[in-house]
Protein backbone atom coordinates (compact mmCIF):
# COMPACT_ATOMS: atom_id res chain seq x y z
CA UNK A 1 0.00 0.00 0.00
CA UNK A 2 2.89 2.20 -0.58
CA UNK A 3 0.51 4.78 -2.23
CA UNK A 4 -1.08 5.38 0.29
CA UNK A 5 -0.53 7.99 3.41
CA UNK A 6 -2.16 5.63 5.85
CA UNK A 7 -2.93 7.29 9.34
CA UNK A 8 -0.98 5.96 12.65
CA UNK A 9 -4.70 5.74 14.43
CA UNK A 10 -7.92 5.37 13.11
CA UNK A 11 -11.26 5.93 14.56
CA UNK A 12 -14.38 4.37 13.37
CA UNK A 13 -18.31 4.82 14.36
CA UNK A 14 -19.71 1.94 13.96
CA UNK A 15 -23.29 2.90 12.86
CA UNK A 16 -26.32 1.37 11.35
CA UNK A 17 -26.35 -2.31 12.71
CA UNK A 18 -30.13 -2.43 13.80
CA UNK A 19 -30.95 -0.43 10.03
CA UNK A 20 -29.33 -2.91 8.45
CA UNK A 21 -30.73 -5.78 10.16
CA UNK A 22 -34.47 -3.95 9.78
CA UNK A 23 -33.99 -3.69 5.89
CA UNK A 24 -32.79 -6.87 5.58
CA UNK A 25 -36.22 -8.50 7.58
CA UNK A 26 -34.29 -9.45 10.39
CA UNK A 27 -34.28 -8.70 14.08
CA UNK A 28 -31.69 -5.70 15.34
CA UNK A 29 -29.91 -8.01 17.28
CA UNK A 30 -28.98 -9.70 13.72
CA UNK A 31 -26.98 -6.83 12.74
CA UNK A 32 -25.50 -6.36 16.40
CA UNK A 33 -24.00 -10.22 15.72
CA UNK A 34 -23.37 -9.25 11.81
CA UNK A 35 -21.78 -6.37 12.74
CA UNK A 36 -18.82 -7.77 15.33
CA UNK A 37 -17.77 -10.02 11.88
CA UNK A 38 -17.18 -7.06 10.35
CA UNK A 39 -15.51 -5.75 13.17
CA UNK A 40 -13.35 -8.63 13.14
CA UNK A 41 -11.99 -8.01 9.35
CA UNK A 42 -11.83 -4.08 9.88
CA UNK A 43 -9.51 -5.24 12.58
CA UNK A 44 -7.45 -7.73 10.10
CA UNK A 45 -7.46 -4.76 7.15
CA UNK A 46 -6.07 -2.02 9.49
CA UNK A 47 -3.36 -4.36 10.35
CA UNK A 48 -2.53 -5.20 6.43
CA UNK A 49 -2.80 -1.19 5.80
CA UNK A 50 -0.03 -0.36 8.54
CA UNK A 51 -2.60 0.95 10.42
CA UNK A 52 -1.26 1.02 14.39
CA UNK A 53 -3.66 1.94 16.16
CA UNK A 54 -7.33 1.22 15.91
CA UNK A 55 -10.19 2.47 18.11
CA UNK A 56 -13.99 1.64 17.60
CA UNK A 57 -16.91 3.04 19.20
CA UNK A 58 -18.83 -0.55 20.25
CA UNK A 59 -20.87 1.22 23.32
CA UNK A 60 -21.55 4.46 23.94
CA UNK A 61 -23.23 5.92 27.68
CA UNK A 62 -26.24 7.35 25.43
CA UNK A 63 -26.75 3.69 24.44
CA UNK A 64 -27.66 2.86 27.94
CA UNK A 65 -31.54 4.61 26.33
CA UNK A 66 -31.43 1.27 24.27
CA UNK A 67 -33.88 -1.94 25.03
CA UNK A 68 -32.89 -3.74 28.01
CA UNK A 69 -32.71 -7.32 25.86
CA UNK A 70 -30.56 -5.26 23.11
CA UNK A 71 -28.48 -4.11 25.81
CA UNK A 72 -27.73 -7.86 27.66
CA UNK A 73 -27.65 -8.99 24.09
CA UNK A 74 -24.64 -6.72 22.72
CA UNK A 75 -22.81 -7.32 26.35
CA UNK A 76 -22.79 -10.96 25.85
CA UNK A 77 -22.07 -10.79 22.28
CA UNK A 78 -18.65 -9.04 23.40
CA UNK A 79 -18.03 -11.57 25.98
CA UNK A 80 -18.65 -14.60 23.82
CA UNK A 81 -16.48 -13.17 21.43
CA UNK A 82 -13.41 -12.80 23.38
CA UNK A 83 -14.46 -16.41 25.18
CA UNK A 84 -14.02 -17.51 21.45
CA UNK A 85 -11.21 -15.38 20.21
CA UNK A 86 -8.42 -15.06 22.86
CA UNK A 87 -6.23 -17.39 21.92
CA UNK A 88 -5.83 -16.20 18.48
CA UNK A 89 -5.72 -12.72 19.87
CA UNK A 90 -2.67 -13.64 21.69
CA UNK A 91 -1.12 -15.24 18.57
CA UNK A 92 -1.69 -12.47 16.52
CA UNK A 93 0.21 -10.20 18.76
CA UNK A 94 -2.95 -7.50 19.20
CA UNK A 95 -3.26 -5.36 22.53
CA UNK A 96 -6.67 -4.78 23.61
CA UNK A 97 -7.50 -1.41 25.95
CA UNK A 98 -10.76 -0.35 27.09
CA UNK A 99 -11.66 3.07 26.80
CA UNK A 100 -14.66 4.28 28.94
CA UNK A 101 -16.33 3.91 32.40
CA UNK A 102 -15.59 -0.01 32.48
CA UNK A 103 -16.39 -0.23 36.05
CA UNK A 104 -19.80 1.33 35.32
CA UNK A 105 -20.62 -2.29 33.43
CA UNK A 106 -22.25 -5.40 34.81
CA UNK A 107 -19.74 -7.75 36.67
CA UNK A 108 -19.61 -10.68 33.82
CA UNK A 109 -18.40 -7.98 31.39
CA UNK A 110 -16.26 -6.15 33.41
CA UNK A 111 -14.16 -9.23 34.71
CA UNK A 112 -14.33 -10.31 30.95
CA UNK A 113 -12.47 -6.67 29.78
CA UNK A 114 -10.14 -6.25 32.69
CA UNK A 115 -9.21 -9.88 32.10
CA UNK A 116 -8.58 -9.22 28.29
CA UNK A 117 -6.58 -6.23 28.74
CA UNK A 118 -4.41 -7.69 31.39
CA UNK A 119 -3.75 -10.60 28.84
CA UNK A 120 -3.13 -9.14 26.30
CA UNK A 121 -1.10 -5.84 27.88
CA UNK A 122 2.83 -6.87 26.47
CA UNK A 123 1.18 -7.59 22.49
CA UNK A 124 3.07 -4.89 20.58
CA UNK A 125 1.84 -5.49 16.70
CA UNK A 126 -1.30 -3.89 16.86
CA UNK A 127 -3.40 -1.74 19.34
CA UNK A 128 -6.89 -2.29 19.50
CA UNK A 129 -8.44 -0.16 21.48
CA UNK A 130 -12.88 -0.61 22.31
CA UNK A 131 -14.74 1.97 23.34
CA UNK A 132 -16.48 0.60 25.89
CA UNK A 133 -19.19 2.49 27.93
CA UNK A 134 -18.01 5.91 26.60
CA UNK A 135 -18.53 9.58 26.46
CA UNK A 136 -16.29 11.99 25.09
CA UNK A 137 -18.31 14.74 27.37
CA UNK A 138 -17.77 12.72 30.26
CA UNK A 139 -13.72 12.14 29.56
CA UNK A 140 -12.96 15.98 29.73
CA UNK A 141 -14.96 15.95 32.74
CA UNK A 142 -13.65 12.94 34.44
CA UNK A 143 -9.78 14.71 33.46
CA UNK A 144 -11.12 18.27 34.90
CA UNK A 145 -12.02 16.66 38.49
CA UNK A 146 -8.82 15.24 38.60
CA UNK A 147 -6.55 18.01 37.71
CA UNK A 148 -8.98 19.57 40.79
CA UNK A 149 -8.17 16.87 43.27
CA UNK A 150 -4.53 17.69 42.21
CA UNK A 151 -4.71 21.04 43.46
CA UNK A 152 -4.22 23.23 40.45
CA UNK A 153 -5.58 25.82 40.17
CA UNK A 154 -5.17 27.16 36.43
CA UNK A 155 -5.50 23.48 33.83
CA UNK A 156 -3.38 23.46 30.81
CA UNK A 157 -3.86 21.43 27.95
CA UNK A 158 -0.53 19.47 28.80
CA UNK A 159 -2.79 18.91 32.48
CA UNK A 160 -5.66 17.89 29.95
CA UNK A 161 -3.76 15.47 27.87
CA UNK A 162 -2.31 13.30 30.83
CA UNK A 163 -5.22 12.74 32.76
CA UNK A 164 -7.44 11.67 29.53
CA UNK A 165 -8.61 7.75 29.51
CA UNK A 166 -5.54 6.62 27.50
CA UNK A 167 -3.43 9.52 27.52
CA UNK A 168 -0.34 7.32 25.97
CA UNK A 169 -2.55 6.56 22.62
CA UNK A 170 -1.87 9.04 20.33
CA UNK A 171 -5.00 11.23 18.69
CA UNK A 172 -6.86 9.95 15.91
CA UNK A 173 -5.99 11.20 12.52
CA UNK A 174 -8.28 9.66 10.79
CA UNK A 175 -12.10 8.97 11.78
CA UNK A 176 -14.72 7.11 9.65
CA UNK A 177 -18.22 7.13 10.51
CA UNK A 178 -20.93 4.88 8.59
CA UNK A 179 -24.47 5.10 8.46
CA UNK A 180 -24.95 8.05 7.02
CA UNK A 181 -25.05 10.32 9.64
CA UNK A 182 -22.52 13.11 9.52
CA UNK A 183 -21.87 13.62 13.21
CA UNK A 184 -19.29 12.68 15.67
CA UNK A 185 -21.87 11.60 18.82
CA UNK A 186 -19.53 12.27 21.51
CA UNK A 187 -16.67 9.97 20.30
CA UNK A 188 -13.25 11.35 21.36
CA UNK A 189 -14.25 14.93 21.44
CA UNK A 190 -11.00 16.17 22.83
CA UNK A 191 -8.80 13.66 21.06
CA UNK A 192 -10.55 14.78 17.15
CA UNK A 193 -9.56 17.82 17.34
CA UNK A 194 -7.54 18.07 14.36
CA UNK A 195 -8.73 14.47 12.93
CA UNK A 196 -9.76 14.15 9.46
CA UNK A 197 -13.31 13.01 9.11
CA UNK A 198 -14.72 10.20 6.45
CA UNK A 199 -18.26 9.99 6.12
CA UNK A 200 -20.21 7.23 4.37
CA UNK A 201 -23.57 6.32 4.18
CA UNK A 202 -22.66 2.76 4.12
CA UNK A 203 -24.44 0.64 7.27
CA UNK A 204 -22.09 -1.36 9.33
CA UNK A 205 -22.49 -4.56 8.39
CA UNK A 206 -22.30 -3.99 4.56
CA UNK A 207 -18.26 -2.27 5.68
CA UNK A 208 -15.85 -3.57 2.99
CA UNK A 209 -12.62 -3.68 2.19
CA UNK A 210 -12.86 -1.41 -0.85
CA UNK A 211 -15.37 1.27 1.90
CA UNK A 212 -12.27 1.25 3.67
CA UNK A 213 -9.81 1.80 1.39
CA UNK A 214 -11.90 4.60 -0.42
CA UNK A 215 -11.74 6.00 3.33
CA UNK A 216 -7.63 6.13 3.17
CA UNK A 217 -7.68 6.65 -0.16
CA UNK A 218 -9.80 10.13 0.31
CA UNK A 219 -7.45 10.59 3.58
CA UNK A 220 -4.34 10.21 1.65
CA UNK A 221 -5.34 13.85 -0.54
CA UNK A 222 -5.78 15.52 2.43
CA UNK A 223 -3.32 18.27 3.61
CA UNK A 224 -3.17 18.08 7.35
CA UNK A 225 -1.51 21.69 8.55
CA UNK A 226 -2.52 21.64 12.10
CA UNK A 227 -3.20 25.44 11.60
CA UNK A 228 0.14 26.32 10.00
CA UNK A 229 0.20 28.34 6.58
CA UNK A 230 1.36 25.34 3.71
CA UNK A 231 5.05 26.02 2.41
Amino acid sequence: MNFLKVPKHVGIIMDGNGRWAIKNNRERNYGHKKGVEVAENVIEWSKEFGVDYLTLYTFSQENWKRPKEEIEFLFELIIRYFEENLNRIIENGVKISFLGKIDDLPKSLKDTCKEIQNISKNNKEFNLILALNYGGKQEIVDAVNKIIKEGKEEITIEDMERNLYLPHVPNPDLIIRTGGEVRLSNFLLWESAYSELYFTKTLWPDFSYEEYLNALKDYSKRERRFGAIKQ
